[in-house]
């Protein structure tokens, strides 16, 4: 991945995790790393979901995608904390 690639997809990454942190209606405090790593990961997992339906190419960089795939980490995320704590 060239360096624009890899400065797009933290651009990328760091709005889809604000979004996806002002849409989830749990979300905790996080720092600004925390948001762009929630997005970046956000970014990918949206991008493997999208291959495994045929929607796309499958690669990371769509705001759409990474954010639903950071609020689908999010869930995730508090799904195996709530399940840990009990």
């Amino acid at each position: 991945m060239s360096l624009f690639g890899l400065l797009w997809l933290a651009i990328i990454g760091t709005l889809s995790g604000i979004f996806a942190k002002f849409l989830y209606p749990h979300h905790k405090s996080m720092n600004w790393p925390e948001t762009m790593l929630l997005g970046i990961g956000g970014s990918l997992f949206g991008g493997w979901i999208g291959r495994l339906l045929h929607i796309g190419d499958g690669s990371p960089g769509g705001l759409f995608t990474a954010t639903i795939g950071a609020l689908l980490l999010l869930y995730l995320y508090d799904r195996l904390l709530k399940g840990r704590r009990r």
